[in-house]
């Protein structure tokens, strides 16, 4: 305990600190992880004998030695979280409020005594379903102490069994999802709270294991057989509102449950007029709009899917869900860390409130360790209490988060080729990228005065440059136009003398090689998949990007649909729907990552196409995985082009760095790099490098010989491999990759590119392309 330094006899504790004792200098730290107080001076064997009850002045303040912590509990920052002591407390089963007389177990009581020797006599039907069955999805059983707090009536503690009407139709791991959840939000798990986190990745059913638990508990429970669940409320993007009832309708029919969605002609009044649908499904901006009607009724259950949009826990929307009295939350993501920690506390703070302590806390006792020892000059002791942080905060979040990866369904999908296309800029792309990065707007921010973030405006500028120069041209008209050297308008800065770099009828040169070397090698592929009866699925961040794409097609006389932003809600399905048909005649998918990528299912195309880059690795994670989903019944190839020795190349680079953060908290992973823009960072983006074939290989340090890489002509891949750093390895890949792996990834240069599977379709497109990675997965499903 402390308090402040005072010659009272009767002191004034102020609450509860750690205090660490290094050599003759010691630190004192609040529950929060704040350092309050600081001295040195004293004798090391002072220190050392410090017993229990002995007092210690330490600067303006004054402490009582209660107990000790071992370093490891210091190291992991147990000490600090009130989650450990939750931990432990519910190990212990409680005792009843009131002693009783002593009972005999064998004397049954109709009335008074021990609830779990009243539930002997109450009379229950039993089981909804036989748990004995074959293949039977029983859920666990609550312990005494639950029995004690929850149990009150007395009632007989029967099994919950799924409904085996769906329970049949679930993959172990989806089995596996729906017992997490239940134990969860029953509280059979050991932290402080009744939520749960389904971080799973995409196209691993997390909607089907909801379902399973809604309809489950909307008519069972462990005590007497009563309903656990009797209303809930499920929010999710606007998109997915009417993908969501599919979903119930697909698993349990009309019969078995009425299900409410919330629309334009479907109201919220509505709903709690009639009273008879459990379940309601809601948009996030109707909910927030409804709110106050939403007040009025009382959830037992709240599913937000796409739960990374809670990042932010002082946001309308999280605060909006917050204020419900529901204590049962589910989240449901696959990206649960998308940039950094806090995002990934305020998920947490929402699902489970409290249970990481304050953010101010969280910040001190787990971000700042962790990042602090990824640092390159990070001493050894800041690196181990890093790593233990990290293991500590795995451990904790534990408990309500699960979290499978890709890999658990890479066996129920055919196989996967991924790759990663490096394309040459044109002389046109690169006269311009020359201009952009001189201007007087790019200087600038490398100035540590710079006002505002133009370093935003650049980057913008520069990625659309790297997909068309046509994106840039009429900014440049307009620069030209108002041109002005005393000008102090940023952007006309920016685009100041490049529309004279533009050639002549430029307008007419769109799909000329000349313009952009991406949209060349597109041209290429596409033109050798039209012969090949495959359909492809084209994304792009911009819808600039798309028009242009669009034009592409039209000038080829391929046939496509398109779907954006502008697209209405209620016509996404149908042509995702009719895209997917086998009768479908329809080429090209064009897609808009931004406005239409979450929640889609493109299983009609083989081949997909992510024309440009994000800097959140989950959206174009998400993207690609869009045509390999369950019920791809064809071998699934991905193409990503970028752009070579450009923003591209080091907005891709950083995309690991991120995956490395993920990685750290949620598998455990010991990679983990700071995300965040330094002075050199943005120097580095600003860089172009147009002597080299690849800048990501060049970072590698990669001495690979290629020539062992590539298939033979015969069809025979060849196992023994050069690109570990020259270290000769057989390898035979299994799983899918992430992006920071690249290690293991073929490594194709120029002048064997000739050499590649003709399957790939990339003959057409060879002459612009400087590199190429690539990489099979799930190669034993063949």
């Amino acid at each position: 305990m402390w308090c402040k330094r005072s010659n009272k006899k009767h002191k004034k504790w102020e609450g509860d600190a750690i205090l660490q004792a290094k050599g003759r200098s010691v630190s004192l730290f609040d529950m929060e992880g704040k350092e309050i107080g600081k001295a040195t001076g004293y004798k090391i064997a002072e220190l050392q004998n410090l017993t229990e009850g002995e007092t210690l002045p330490i600067g303006g303040k004054q402490i009582e030695v209660m107990g000790y912590v071992t370093p490891e509990q210091f190291s992991s920052g147990k000490c600090f979280t009130s989650a450990g002591q939750v931990e432990i407390q519910q190990e212990v089963n409680p005792k009843p409020k009131s002693f009783k007389p002593f009972v005999k177990p064998t004397k049954l009581h109709t009335n008074g005594g021990n609830p779990l020797h009243r539930a002997k006599i109450v009379k229950v039907s039993g089981p909804r379903f036989d748990p004995t069955m074959v293949d039977a999805l029983v859920m666990p059983r609550p312990n005494q102490a639950h029995q004690w707090q929850l149990n009150k009536e007395g009632l007989a503690v029967i099994d919950v069994v799924v409904d085996p009407y769906i329970s049949t139709h679930l993959r172990p791991h989806q089995r596996d999802g729906v017992v997490f959840l239940y134990e969860c939000i029953m509280g059979f798990r050991n932290f402080h709270g009744n939520g749960a986190i389904l971080a799973d990745d995409m196209g691993l059913g997390k909607t089907l294991q909801c379902i399973s638990l809604v309809w489950t508990l909307l008519k069972q429970g462990p005590y007497g057989g009563k309903a656990v669940l009797k209303k809930i409320l499920i929010v999710t993007p606007g998109s997915l509102v009417k993908n969501w009832m599919r979903e119930f309708k697909k698993w349990l029919g009309t019969e078995r449950i009425q299900v409410f969605t919330v629309d334009q002609d479907n109201k919220v009044q509505e709903f709690i007029k009639c009273g008879i649908h459990p379940v309601m499904i809601i948009s996030y901006e109707m909910f927030i709009r409804s709110l106050e009607s939403l007040k009025a009724v009382t959830f037992d259950l709240v599913i937000c899917d796409e739960g990374h949009r809670l990042k932010n826990t002082t946001i309308k929307t999280t605060s909006s869900l917050m204020s419900l009295p529901t204590r049962r939350r589910i989240v449901l993501t696959g990206t649960p860390i998308q940039n950094d920690l806090q995002e990934f506390f305020s998920i947490v703070e929402f699902t489970n409130p409290g249970v990481l302590g304050s953010s101010s806390a969280f910040r001190r006792v787990y971000e700042d360790p962790i990042i602090t020892s990824k640092q390159p000059r990070a001493t050894s002791e800041e690196k181990e209490i890093g790593g233990q942080r990290a293991a500590e905060l795995n451990r904790l979040t534990g408990m309500f988060v699960l979290r499978r990866t890709q890999e658990i369904n890479n066996r129920y999908l055919p196989p996967k080729v991924e790759l990663v296309i490096f394309c040459p800029p044109t002389e046109l792309q690169l006269n311009i990228y020359r201009k952009l990065i001189a201007s007087r707007l790019v200087r600038s921010c490398f100035s540590r005065n710079s006002n505002g973030s133009p370093h935003l405006m650049c980057i913008a500028a520069m990625k659309k440059l790297c997909n068309h120069p046509w994106l840039l041209f009429e900014k440049a008209k307009e620069s030209e136009e108002a041109f002005n050297l005393d000008s102090e308008n940023d952007e006309e800065s920016l685009y100041q003398d490049i529309f004279s770099l533009y050639p002549d009828q430029f307008e007419e040169l769109i799909l000329h090689p000349a313009a952009s070397g991406k949209l060349t090698v597109l041209q290429g592929i596409l033109q050798e998949l039209s012969a090949s009866k495959e359909r492809v699925v084209l994304v792009s961040n911009y819808t600039q990007t798309l028009n242009i794409l669009e034009h592409m097609c039209q000038r080829s006389n391929y046939t496509y649909v398109r779907l954006d932003g502008q697209t209405p809600t209620a016509k996404r399905q149908q042509l995702v729907e009719n895209f997917n048909s086998k009768y479908s005649d329809t080429f090209i998918f064009l897609l808009s990552s931004k406005a239409g990528g979450v929640g889609l299912n493109l299983i009609g195309a083989s081949r997909l196409v992510l024309y440009d880059i994000d800097w959140n690795p989950a959206n174009d994670l998400q993207a690609m995985a869009r045509v390999w989903r369950d019920g791809q019944r064809k071998k699934v190839y991905i193409y990503r082009l970028f752009t070579t020795g450009t923003i591209e190349e080091k907005v891709y680079q950083r995309q690991i760095s991120k995956q490395g953060l993920s990685g750290a908290v949620m598998d455990s992973k010991t990679t983990i790099q700071n995300v965040k823009f330094s002075l050199e960072d943005l120097k580095d983006l600003f860089t172009l490098r147009d002597e080299t074939d690849c800048d990501t290989h060049d970072l590698l340090n990669c001495k690979c010989e290629t020539s062992s890489n590539i298939e033979s002509s015969t069809g025979q891949e060849n196992n023994t491999r050069r690109c570990q750093l020259g270290a000769t390895k057989n390898t035979k890949q299994k799983k899918n990759l992430s992006m920071d792996e690249l290690m293991s990834w073929q490594h194709i240069p120029r002048n064997n590119l000739e050499s590649l599977n003709q399957d790939y379709h990339l003959g057409n497109s060879e002459a612009g392309i400087s590199y190429v990675f690539w990489q099979e997965s799930n190669k034993g499903s063949e």
